[in-house]
């Protein structure tokens, strides 16, 4: 008795830690986000200004110098890929953000109408991100495929965005470790996201290092990992099948041969 009272106390605690974390990063994503959207504004607005600029160079052309107007051009068309650039970035920290405020507010188990592709693009990128500033001198090629009409489906975004993440870590890591042992070695991680009239399917495949036999066997053991300690808890696969099947009621599957690669496929039913 005294044993689960302990437990108790400590599952609190964590509780508790948990809840001021949310708190915590919401407050932190809300004060980043008005300096970030005076960032964004004001990028579109030199955007609009640089074409009103291209405009008087372009009505007066031939009142410049061609050198001149030469230099003009040039030095306009890397103001304009700027501007693209931190427009570009600039949303795509909005959309994190909005990621952070979705978890630290969201309910648990709670079904929100969801834009899948939205959801796994944005969680591909934030592994590629993390990947990249963690291994120097590290690159992956990443091939996307997004179907045009999907419909918005209710899932539970954090825990798809879990899921994704999990995945894309560990294809981020396969192939990492494959490249340590060739110099020729062109790291490659697909990914998918489609629909028929009942299913959404996902698809992250990679063509990294792959599975053993044993590895396959044990894949979804808590505890059971094939990374270094300090470098994975052995729990993200067996809480990415949770999710997926147990959650959403879909299918997790995958296919992988040693020293080949390995692709996963989550088959979600589609619910409105």
């Amino acid at each position: 008795m005294e044993q689960q009272n302990d437990l108790l106390k400590e599952q609190l605690k964590e509780q508790e830690k948990l809840a001021s974390l949310g708190l915590l990063s919401a407050g932190i994503a809300h004060e980043i986000q008005n300096p970030l959207n005076f960032v964004i504004n004001f990028s579109k607005m030199s955007e609009k200004l640089l074409q009103d600029l291209t405009e008087i160079v372009e009505a007066n052309k031939d009142k410049l110098a061609e050198e001149d107007r030469l230099d003009a051009e040039d030095i306009m068309a890397d103001l304009k890929d700027n501007m693209s650039k931190i427009a570009e970035h600039g949303e795509r920290a909005t959309h994190i953000i909005q990621g952070i405020l979705l978890i630290s507010r969201g309910k648990e188990n709670e079904y929100i109408p969801s834009d899948l592709r939205k959801i796994v693009k944005e969680y591909v990128w934030l592994s590629y991100h993390a990947m990249r500033a963690k291994t120097k001198g590290f690159n992956v090629s990443i091939h996307e495929a997004y179907q045009a009409d999907m419909p918005q489906m209710l899932v539970i975004p954090q825990d798809i965005s879990r899921a994704v993440l999990n995945l894309m870590n560990n294809a981020m890591y396969a192939v990492w470790k494959k490249a340590q042992d060739s110099d020729s070695f062109q790291p490659e991680i697909k990914v998918s996201v489609s629909s028929n009239e009942d299913q959404a399917i996902i698809t992250i495949g990679d063509n990294g290092e792959g599975m053993s036999d044993e590895v396959k066997q044990r894949l979804y053991e808590n505890f059971f990992t094939t990374k270094p300690i300090g470098q994975g808890t052995g729990l993200g696969m067996g809480m990415t099948r949770d999710i997926i099947e147990n959650k959403h009621g879909g299918k997790l599957t995958f296919d992988s041969t040693e020293g080949v690669g390995t692709t996963f496929t989550f088959t979600i039913p589609i619910r409105k």
